[in-house]
């Protein structure tokens, strides 16, 4: 099997499934092990998710609490990887390369932002409505 051009095998159907699983796990630990805030996070949500059976009332309201601890999760690793591919461009100061790694920190804030207002609205209304 090959790619359009034949040069390079191309994996499709359970063998991609295979590939793309290995890889994603391959990041996961990657994150954890070189990203002290996906770790910070990561404890955070382990001991939250517990919290969000008690908290959450109805099947739904536990999706909300848990996707968006999930939620900080993906968008840190998504911070994670443009860190590490504006780092591997080069390590002198570019302004375009500030700018990326802002703009994906700002990412992490309002994913950070977006959990603590559900949390704290599911949380206010468990204990005063």
């Amino acid at each position: 099997m090959t790619t359009g051009n034949g040069n390079t095998p191309r994996h499709t159907g359970f063998r991609h499934l295979i590939n793309s699983t290995r890889y994603s796990l391959k990041g996961l630990r990657a994150a954890f092990r070189d990203e002290a805030a996906f770790r910070q996070e990561l404890l955070l949500c382990v001991i939250l998710l517990p919290l969000a059976i008690w908290l959450g009332r109805e099947p739904l309201e536990w999706i909300v609490l848990i996707g968006s601890c999930l939620l900080v999760l993906i968008v840190e690793l998504l911070n994670s990887a443009v860190e590490n591919v504006v780092d591997r461009i080069g390590p002198e100061h570019h302004e375009l390369s500030g700018r990326a790694k802002d703009i994906a920190s700002a990412a992490v804030m309002l994913a950070l932002c977006t959990a603590g207002l559900t949390w704290g609205l599911l949380l206010w209304a468990r204990l005063l409505g």
